[in-house]
C-alpha cells in the first residue's frame, strides 16, 4: 500500500501520489497518460495532472488498481 509520506516530490498536491515503490512498470503512464508521467533520471512514475475528469478519474483508478507493487495512493484530499 503506498504511503504518502514516501510521495515523490515531483508529483503535483492533490488526492493521488506515488510513492517509492515504484519499479516503472509504466502502468500508470499506458493507463492514464493524461495523468502520470515519468521521472526519467529517477526512474519512476508520478502524478504530473490530477484528474479532472470523470474519464480521467475511471483511468486513474484502473491505474491504481493495476499497480504490481501497489505504489499509487489516494489520499481523499482534493
Amino acid at each position: 500500500m503506498a504511503d504518502i509520506a514516501n510521495k515523490y516530490a515531483e508529483g503535483v498536491s492533490g488526492k493521488l501520489y506515488v510513492d517509492n515503490q515504484c519499479i516503472d512498470c509504466d502502468l500508470c503512464r499506458e493507463t492514464a497518460p493524461a495523468n502520470f508521467t515519468r521521472h526519467d533520471d529517477g526512474g519512476y512514475s508520478y502524478v504530473f495532472k490530477q484528474p479532472a475528469t470523470p474519464e480521467e478519474e475511471v483511468l486513474c483508478k484502473e491505474a491504481m488498481d493495476g499497480c504490481p507493487v501497489e505504489a499509487i495512493g489516494n489520499n481523499g484530499a482534493g
